[in-house]
């Protein structure tokens, strides 16, 4: 399919800069109290991505074979729910990936619902990081960190 990524970039998309920004957003509202007036709209947005994320290991598998049941805490659950998707992820055969089945099954491609819960894994980290704005304001600052990194330095002498 051409508008569904390859197989080598959705893993380390998942598995390097959205589990690096998930771990941000979480150690920002892992010590939020209770009574804060955002704590149960962020409570419930990170049950969100924690379904999301496995959402994507169900629609790998396309079935649930998985007897172990994740942790209850959301922090462990988010870290355990990651492991066990990209484990999945990697299992799969990246030249099937994405290819149609014969037209007479009436069946689609994985790629296209595997594609859809990573967007959706997307959107929940953005809207946790519109959450968590309000309490770590240098949120924004700490996802792009390492973002661009410069061969030479800049001067620090001023330019005019």
């Amino acid at each position: 399919m051409r508008h569904v990524p390859a197989l080598s970039w959705i893993v380390p998309k998942l598995d390097s800069d959205l589990r690096r920004r998930i771990d941000l957003l979480w150690n920002a509202c892992a010590n939020v109290a209770p009574e804060h007036p955002l704590h149960n709209t962020i409570d419930h947005e990170f049950r969100g991505l924690c379904r999301s994320i496995e959402r994507i290991g169900d629609v790998v598998r396309r079935a649930r074979l998985n007897h172990h049941h994740p942790p209850a805490e959301i922090g462990a659950r988010l870290r355990w729910t990651m492991n066990h998707t990209i484990s999945m992820l990697s299992s799969v055969d990246s030249a099937t990936f994405g290819h149609r089945f014969p037209f007479q099954t009436f069946e689609r491609s994985n790629a296209e619902p595997l594609w859809a819960s990573v967007l959706a894994v997307i959107d929940h980290v953005h809207r946790l990081t519109d959450l968590v704005r309000p309490i770590d304001p240098s949120i924004d600052e700490r996802m792009y960190e390492g973002l661009v990194t410069l061969q030479t330095p800049l001067d620090a002498r001023p330019m005019a």
